[in-house]
């Protein structure tokens, strides 16, 4: 029981998540540094490195947009995978093994104190009004009718 509730814990799950969506989004950083960010600086110093054979020229220097595009996709496919793939099941199996909550009991206000109190209630739990038979309230008169 103890190892099953550990791996279902939210936050062991969204820690997992966290790491591969991390990785993704390092490569859609790392492609768009590599796209877009490394040439700039090639056209403000001269030096233009070696891209991608997917790019365009501006200023003798060369964007390799094809190389963040292909990392702006798979952080996309790799985030839809994960939702898909974890996330959504492991939210179901969590609803599964949660406890089912009570219903809230109906309250009436104790015409006497206007504290709120269950509507089968005989007596305020709060100032010990009777309540059996008031307007509002069920006639109960003994414990057995209860």
């Amino acid at each position: 029981m103890g190892f099953r509730s550990f791996l279902l814990r939210g936050n062991v799950v969204d820690l997992g998540v966290g790491i591969v969506i991390g990785a993704a989004f390092t490569a859609v950083v790392t492609g768009f540094v590599t796209a877009f960010l490394t040439p700039l600086i090639g056209v403000a110093t001269g030096v233009v490195g070696d891209f991608s054979k997917e790019s365009f020229v501006v200023g003798g220097a060369k964007f390799p947009y094809g190389a963040f595009l292909n990392a702006a996709i798979s952080f996309v496919l790799i985030a839809a995978v994960i939702y898909f793939a974890v996330v959504l099941p492991v939210g179901k199996l969590q609803a599964k093994f949660e406890p089912v909550k009570d219903m809230p009991m109906a309250k009436i206000e104790c015409p006497d104190c206007l504290s709120p109190v269950p509507e089968a209630a005989v007596r305020c739990a709060f100032c010990t009004t009777e309540l059996a038979g008031r307007p509002g309230f069920p006639a109960q008169t003994t414990a057995a009718a209860r």
